[in-house]
């Protein structure tokens, strides 16, 4: 399996220098390739490439020595292989009549990755057992401490440095990882997703929904509020736009530490995980509408679209995902259509059966909590799903 690890780093003051000068020469390159398949484009001269453009690199790094000229040959490589992706979802947008979102310039702090692609091209990763600290080597800024809180397993394939406000990150990206199976349990469950309760199971556990984005909320809209009176390029108004960043960075870090541990309490608990196929996009999109149709209560939409995206499903079903695939668990995506006004136990289906958070049925009588009921019917669709796989 390819697993990534992610590290703080603690670099002196001459190196967070170095990596800050590393990055914005990065975001220089980037922007300047960019610039020059716009002005190809443009002047309607030959089309160009990636290939193209990384055959430039020998002369520009000659040109200047001292800025590009001391960074990783690969490490550029990998900048311009970037900006090659987005042309390509770009094109792919537009063949498939989306909007299609041209690729656009970096200002600062837009950009705040650099990769190398290969260990010991630029790069090495520094890690032994007899070694008091971890270190990874750079080339152009050299041997920085790594806060090492965990072992590394698997092949050490690409190492990135990322920027978080001050603070700066290595990320290992390794193959061969080694799977820990956990025991079998036996267990099948189902997990209704929802904004009230985070998450339902079919035995009827609730998970509470934290709503960290609204806990900080106030607070976030006082910083805002600061921002706003801030001259454009002072030195105060980068400092409060690090604030913000503080605060959308901690609500992420609350969203990421709950799902971790709801994922790994269901990974241990059960062999099979049912969750609801989610189309998280659609439903979190705009119901403004146009002037022409303008849509219907807009202002209730738009809060349950807060809701759903302060809530972080897609976040959770991704960790819960790889949680699983580390565990030898399964996890089952099935359509969620009708199974909050399905009976689980005799199978009616009808709109009336259900009244807010109260399931009754019409045919049979049954009555449950509406997400309990919800979370039993993804639990016997993913049997059958998965007794259907199994026949074939």
């Amino acid at each position: 399996m390819r697993r990534s690890y992610k590290f703080q780093i603690r670099p002196t003051t001459r190196q967070a220098w170095s990596l800050a000068a590393c990055i914005e020469d990065h975001r220089q390159l980037y922007n300047a390739a960019l610039e020059e398949r716009r002005e190809a484009y443009r002047m309607r001269r030959v089309w160009i490439s990636y290939g193209g453009q990384s055959a430039q690199l020998k002369e520009i790094r000659d040109t200047d020595s001292a800025g590009q000229g001391r960074w990783s040959f690969s490490s550029q490589q990998a900048t311009l292989r970037r900006l090659d992706r987005s042309f390509a979802a770009f094109f792919r947008r537009v063949k498939a009549h989306q909007t299609p979102g041209y690729p656009r310039f970096k200002g600062r702090g837009w950009l705040d990755t650099v990769q190398w692609p290969k260990d010991r091209d630029g790069c090495r990763w520094d890690s032994q057992p007899n070694q008091p600290a971890a270190r990874v080597y750079l080339q152009g800024i050299g041997h920085v401490k790594v806060n090492q809180h965990r072992p590394v397993q698997g092949v050490v394939k690409t190492i990135s440095v990322k920027r978080e406000g001050r603070r700066w990150y290595v990320i290992l990206s390794c193959d061969g990882v080694p799977a820990v199976p956990l025991p079998p349990t036996g267990r099948e469950i189902g997990i209704d997703m929802g904004v009230t309760h985070f998450l339902t199971t079919s035995a009827g556990e609730h998970v509470p929904n934290s709503r960290y984005l609204a806990g900080s909320a106030a607070k976030l809209a006082r910083t805002q509020r600061a921002l706003a009176r801030c001259k454009r390029g002072s030195e105060r108004r980068r400092a409060v736009m690090q604030r913000v960043a503080a605060i959308h960075r901690k609500v992420r870090n609350q969203r990421t530490d709950q799902a971790h541990k709801v994922a790994l309490d269901l990974v241990r608990t059960a062999d099979v995980v049912a969750r609801e196929d989610l189309r998280i996009g659609n439903m979190t999109r705009s119901a403004a509408g146009t002037i022409e149709k303008p849509g219907r209560n807009v202002a209730a939409k738009s809060g349950l679209n807060k809701s759903i995206l302060d809530a972080g499903w897609g976040v959770f079903f991704a960790i819960l995902t790889d949680k699983a695939e580390s565990a030898g668990r399964t996890v089952i995506a099935v359509d969620p259509r009708n199974t909050s006004r399905t009976c689980s136990h005799c199978g009616h289906c009808e709109a009336g059966n259900r009244d807010k958070e109260v399931f009754c049925c019409l045919s049979c009588g049954y009555l449950a909590h509406a997400d309990t009921n919800a979370a039993a019917n993804i639990a016997v669709r993913a049997g059958l799903a998965l007794r259907v796989a199994q026949a074939a």
